[in-house]
């Protein structure tokens, strides 16, 4: 009688070293971005230009809208969906939550830019504190836009430079979006 050798321990450290995603998750993940462009393209032109999107998807988004039939459209949203390929939809999701201002992110960096604003116009110092913390920014149009908004303070006119303002320091203490799938393998 011929021996049987079980063989499982081998299967289960095959199995251990299967580190590729099954083809469900990928045709999921596939869909996942698919129905994310679909989303983006209903979003107006503002909207999108605060998404980090490269440019052949935001293409492809801009090209969807051009098109009136529905299979002309359809296949449009696959492309769009292939072309974000590289793209992790959380991120993404994250990032339209952002733009749209539906995240807990975006409502915190919204208050915290108005705050900011408030304190620039308010009190001399605040700016001393600004240009450490963001080195970055045109001093020279910072400090026009300050001064104007404290004459149309006075002045009691509508807060044109203070939205100004707002605009200038919004995008400074927004999160950083990325979209990319990052890589978890490591380089051996």
């Amino acid at each position: 009688m011929a021996q049987y050798r079980d063989n499982r321990d081998d299967f289960e450290d095959e199995e251990d070293g299967y580190d590729r995603p099954s083809k469900s998750q990928i045709k999921r993940e596939l869909q996942a971005l698919q129905d994310l462009g679909k989303e983006m393209t209903k979003l107006g032109a503002d909207t999108l230009n605060r998404i980090p999107l490269p440019e052949d998807v935001r293409e492809a988004i801009d090209e969807y809208a051009k098109m009136k039939s529905f299979g002309a459209q359809r296949r449009q949203l696959q492309l769009i969906g292939k072309r974000m390929n590289g793209l992790d939809p959380e991120k993404v999701r994250a990032a339209i939550d952002m733009a749209t201002g539906e995240s807990r992110a975006a409502v915190a960096a919204h208050h915290r830019a108005e705050r900011l604003r408030d304190k620039l116009i308010a009190d001399d110092a605040a700016l001393t504190d600004f240009i450490k913390d963001f080195p970055e920014v045109n001093v020279q149009s910072l400090r026009q836009l300050i001064r104007s908004a404290r004459k149309e303070a006075q002045m009691g006119k509508p807060p044109k430079s203070a939205r100004e303002l707002y605009r200038l320091i919004h995008p400074m203490v927004s999160p950083e979006v990325t979209l990319e799938k990052e890589d978890n393998q490591e380089n051996e």
